[in-house]
């Protein structure tokens, strides 16, 4: 009885297994154990039948409200963008894609096009101011104090040694996003602006005592009476400087007044960390290159009244404005590009040797290089248009011949290749040592730009003015000769 009660109720539950498995009640067999009423089995209903009664009406009505707010949305946030666009949104922050060749990827011909209108502005200005200066080259004051043509270099060198580095400074500060802030900006440019005016009032000062010393150098001694003139002319203009000729208080005061301003300047520029680092640490570069460019200036007080250099007055800043642009111009390029590429004291690969190849600063297709044959390729140009304004304007008081435009030309060309290839080997050392190619290289090439400038100037105004005089002593003995 056991085991047959045993086998029946292991039927069953493989009855029930079964029915679990397949999803159906197992058939009623004749023994009725394993049976199961009619009533109690389920027929299985196909899943289709539940589906098909949603109608297109019923999934409308699902979709068609959350669409709608979704599209709401959507029309808020583009609203939103189009109100803040161009204005500075808080917390929000965004990093530039930087490509091959820098942030914007230039061509020649966007460097030319936004190099060419300020260097001809600017070598107007100083066409200009060439013609002034030819000008007022025959006023007593300058003709009781030749000192002062000995500071025009300098004080054009100024134009380099701080306005240009000034400008350099704030190019690289906006390319590389510092002054993105408006309170930033208002901070780094007033405190520039407070350095700036120190520096022009202590170099100034400096440039009136190397001219009185190279004064004295030159002519044996030494002469105390124009010290006070020297000074005032340095951070004035000559207008000033000649009506305080006869003035016995009106220069010291001149001077005190401006010295009593620097402390001034320099509350304003503590404002900015960086800027008080160049306060404290930036004169040496500034200093030497005015001293440079008083050598230039005495190249200028030594030929300016000689009859074979005539017009040398006119032609000197211009020659010293055009090749000092262009250096700056270049070496405010490469700095920009070492900020943004690497970090001070580590040069990019391809920028390894301190004295690269003369060929691959102007002749490969590296960014630099490019914008370097673009400036030296303006040279020529901008120097011919610049001559002929000057005969038109002043045709007499300028050689006319063909060898001064020639020897002209040559010397403008061969003063900004050397400039450039300075540039370039001057910003990868001053990298190398951690140092800013903005604060330190500007500096350094304008004043040799003055240097180079004025020296070749008046070489070219000698080789005309030997090359006239053997083609007329040639004339007069053919005229001279037997018939």
């Amino acid at each position: 009885m056991d085991g047959t009660e045993t086998r029946q109720r292991r039927a069953e539950e493989l009855g029930l297994r079964y029915a679990l498995s397949t999803g159906r009640l197992p058939r009623v067999s004749e023994d009725g154990p394993l049976s199961v009423p009619e009533s109690q089995r389920v027929s299985p209903k196909p899943l289709g039948t539940e589906l098909s009664r949603e109608t297109a009406l019923s999934i409308g009505l699902q979709v068609i409200v959350p669409f709608i707010f979704a599209g709401l949305g959507l029309s808020g946030a583009g609203i939103l963008l189009n109100y803040f666009q161009g204005k500075k949104l808080r917390a929000f922050s965004c990093e530039l894609t930087r490509s091959p060749y820098g942030v914007f990827p230039e061509t020649a011909f966007t460097v030319t096009c936004q190099t060419m209108v300020p260097l001809l502005l600017s070598g107007l200005g100083m066409m200009t101011a060439g013609l002034v200066m030819n000008t007022i080259q025959h006023w007593p004051v300058f003709m009781e104090v030749k000192d002062l043509l000995t500071l025009v270099p300098p004080l054009v060198g100024l134009k380099g040694n701080l306005e240009m580095t000034l400008a350099s400074r704030l190019s690289t500060a906006a390319n590389t996003g510092q002054i993105d802030d408006p309170r930033e900006q208002h901070r780094v440019i007033s405190s520039n602006l407070a350095l700036i005016q120190v520096q022009a009032t202590v170099v100034g000062f400096l440039a009136a005592m190397a001219a009185l010393l190279l004064g004295a150098l030159s002519r044996g001694e030494l002469d105390f009476e124009k010290v006070e003139l020297l000074c005032a002319s340095s951070v004035i203009t000559a207008f000033l400087a000649a009506f305080a000729l006869d003035s016995r208080y009106l220069t010291p005061l001149v001077c005190i007044s401006l010295m009593a301003l620097t402390p001034v300047w320099v509350l304003i520029a503590k404002k900015n960390p960086p800027i008080m680092k160049i306060l404290k640490f930036g004169w040496f570069p500034i200093i030497l290159a005015m001293m440079i460019s008083s050598f230039g200036g005495l190249i200028l007080n030594k030929t300016i009244s000689k009859e074979q250099y005539k017009g040398m007055a006119i032609f000197t800043p211009i020659i010293c404005g055009v090749g000092g642009n262009l250096v700056a111009i270049q070496t405010s390029r490469i700095s920009t590009y070492l900020h943004m590429w690497s970090t001070p004291g580590v040069l990019p690969l391809w920028m390894k040797k301190f004295w690269p190849n003369p060929c691959s600063t102007f002749c490969t297709s590296e960014i630099n290089s490019m914008s370097a044959r673009v400036l030296l390729f303006l040279v020529i140009p901008g120097h011919l248009i610049f001559l002929y304004v000057i005969y038109l304007v002043e045709g007499h008081s300028v050689p006319n011949s063909k060898t001064f435009v020639v020897c002209y030309l040559l010397a403008g060309l061969m003063q900004v290749t050397i400039l450039l290839y300075l540039a370039e080997v001057m910003t990868r050392l001053t990298w190398h040592q951690a140092l800013d190619p903005d604060n330190h290289c500007i500096p350094y090439l304008t004043g040799l730009g003055d240097l180079l400038g004025t020296g070749l100037l008046a070489l070219c105004f000698l080789i005309s003015w030997l090359l006239s005089e053997a083609e007329l002593d040639g004339t007069l003995e053919l005229a001279s000769g037997p018939p």
